[in-house]
């Protein structure tokens, strides 16, 4: 486990992810990962993680943890994760200042 990533967890993923964990029986922690893919080059992808990985930078957020790889980490840069609940639909986003470009639907970017 590393020092923190260079990407926040606002209070309202962090509730987000703590009431999915529970329901769940899981422990509160959000992974954040980029592949490649998706209509803009890379794609975000969230889950539940059972642990922390040895490589693994962690911020936390109201007794969340939020976990990214050193590559993800590189990608997010200066971001935050938030949960968004609008009449568009409910879903994690990822602000990301290092994304050139995204596609309409917010889980897509390029660098």
């Amino acid at each position: 486990m590393s020092e923190a990533p260079d990407i926040a967890l606002t209070p309202a993923a962090a509730a987000r992810v703590a009431w999915i964990a529970e329901r769940q029986g899981r422990k509160p922690i959000l992974r954040l990962s980029v592949e490649g893919g998706g209509c803009a080059g890379f794609s975000y992808r969230f889950g539940l993680a059972e642990d922390v990985e040895a490589d693994d930078l962690v911020a936390s957020e109201g007794g969340v943890t939020l976990v990214v790889d050193p590559m993800t980490n590189d990608l997010v840069k200066g971001g935050a994760v938030d949960f968004v609940d609008n009449l568009g639909g409910a879903s994690f986003q990822v602000t990301n200042p290092n994304a050139q470009s995204g596609c309409g639907c917010g889980s897509s970017f390029s660098v």
